[in-house]
């Protein structure tokens, strides 16, 4: 069963008003407990001083007698309050049960307290010892107090204590719901809202306008969350038409080499030029599937496993080699710099495709005769591993978006030719950065354009993962699938 809010406040209105009216009762209860007490003394030396003032100034039978009425006349009838006086003479005793008061047990003070028998409650006395005089020998004189009105008192507070506690607790329940229901019903209005929605347009967002800032915090994050669902309905719209065009291509010139084939007689020489073609372009498909297999691999959060400590300016010069030809045919060159001693943990197959997808995409968007640069950069516990080509400007607006799939600066859409990959190339280079624990950068200055990744020195606690086992391509055509960006 789900737990209410409402509930919740109102079990808690509740404890923090049972708490606070037992804490105030308590203290109440402490003080008129105290206060009863010190009127329960001030009475008992009210009444031992006057009488002894009298008892004092008496020293023969007619005086006494005197006394004795005294004491009569200040004992009420239900017995609340006694005397005794205690003597050797027994002309000059007073009061019943003279045989308990004896034994009682006293202070050196004089208090003390006596249960007398068919009693719950005792009597508190207070005595004083009275010397001889005349024909009165000495004295001992209690005056006691009945503490059943006294505790009587307080039975019936703590009684009307608990019942007004109670129903203070009640009270405050009952407001507390209606709190609640007030104080919720933003929250109530919110819910509403957000059944509302509908998954289409997906524009649709909350009103936070009249919200609470408590809720409005919450509304904005909801709408956020929207907003970034949005984006990604977005590009899964703009990558299931890359995805459709990238195929058409390729499909189209199948069939249409195929239709052309078949439209007459052919040598089979010329089949075979037919095949050949439809050969490379079925290919390319196939590369463009096995890439977003990989990509499909990683967003699933699959990690780079047999990681070697490697020397990265050593791998970067091996992938370097592979594109040896190109380099020479356009007359360009590749500089290595930096911190060429730094090692990580990598699986190096993975590596190299990252760095000859960067290197191909620096190719393609380079002139003659161009100058790269390869930076490894050591920082704290990660590796940075650039390439740096001269090329046209590149906007920030496209930069922040390089790594998506089959992006392209250009609106229009350029044919793939020789030089031009099917935009998994950057997208392949985060990926194998992620899958080492890395990140990715790219940026924009004085006609130089830098793209890079990183890789961790010491890689990160991983969760095992099992993956079934993918073909690591070999060779130039296994590590450059092509580009991420076509200009």
């Amino acid at each position: 069963m789900r737990r209410s809010i409402t509930v919740r406040l109102i079990v808690m209105f509740a404890f923090a008003a049972l708490v606070t009216f037992a804490l105030i009762g308590a203290a109440l209860y402490g003080v008129l407990e105290r206060e009863l007490a010190r009127h329960e003394q001030d009475e008992l030396k009210t009444n031992l001083q006057n009488l002894q003032y009298s008892i004092e100034r008496t020293g023969d039978m007619d005086r006494w007698a005197r006394v004795r009425a005294k004491m009569d006349t200040l004992t009420p009838a239900d017995g609340s309050v006694r005397f005794w006086v205690l003597s050797d003479d027994p002309r000059y005793q007073y009061g019943r049960g003279l045989a308990e008061i004896e034994h009682m047990n006293r202070e050196p003070d004089g208090r003390g307290s006596i249960l007398m028998p068919q009693q719950v409650h005792p009597i508190h006395t207070l005595s004083a010892s009275i010397a001889a005089l005349q024909d009165r020998p000495a004295v001992r004189l209690i005056v006691g107090v009945d503490s059943a009105s006294y505790a009587r008192t307080l039975d019936t507070f703590l009684a009307a204590l608990a019942v007004l506690s109670l129903s203070a607790v009640l009270g405050v329940m009952l407001i507390g719901y209606w709190i609640a229901r007030v104080g919720l019903r933003p929250l109530v209005q919110l819910s509403r809202e957000a059944q509302a929605l509908r998954p289409k347009p997906l524009s649709q967002r909350l009103n936070v306008s009249q919200l609470p800032a408590e809720l409005s915090q919450l509304a904005a994050a909801f709408n956020g969350a929207l907003s970034r669902q949005q984006d990604a309905y977005r590009q899964l719209e703009s990558f299931n038409a890359d995805v459709a065009h990238e195929l058409r291509t390729p499909l189209t010139n199948l069939i249409g080499g195929t239709q052309v084939a078949l439209s007459r007689q052919r040598t089979a020489g010329q089949f075979q030029e037919v095949l050949q073609s439809n050969l490379e372009e079925l290919e390319r498909v196939r590369s463009i599937i096995n890439d977003m297999l990989f990509l499909a691999r990683a967003d699933q959060g699959e990690a780079a496993t047999g990681l070697v400590r490697t020397p990265i300016a050593q791998e970067v010069r091996k992938t370097t080699e592979f594109f040896e030809f190109v380099l020479d045919d356009m007359g360009a060159t590749v500089s290595i710099e930096g911190d060429v001693a730094a090692e990580a943990m990598i699986e190096t197959a993975l590596f190299r495709r990252a760095m000859s997808n960067l290197l191909q995409n620096a190719i393609e968007h380079s002139s003659a005769g161009a100058r790269l640069l390869v930076t490894i950069q050591q920082q704290l516990s990660s590796i940075w591993v650039t390439v740096s080509n001269p090329g046209e400007p590149i906007a920030p607006a496209h930069l922040l978006r390089l790594f998506d799939r089959f992006y392209r600066v250009d609106a229009a859409r350029q044919p793939q030719g020789e030089h031009h990959g099917h935009g998994l190339g950057l997208a392949i280079v985060k990926a194998v950065a992620s899958m080492h624990g890395g990140s990715v950068t790219a940026s924009c200055a004085e006609g130089i354009t830098t793209i890079g990744f990183s890789v961790p020195v010491t890689p990160p606690e991983l969760p095992d993962q099992r993956r079934p086992p993918a073909k690591r391509a070999t060779g130039l055509h296994g590590f450059a699938r092509g580009s991420a960006m076509v200009m």
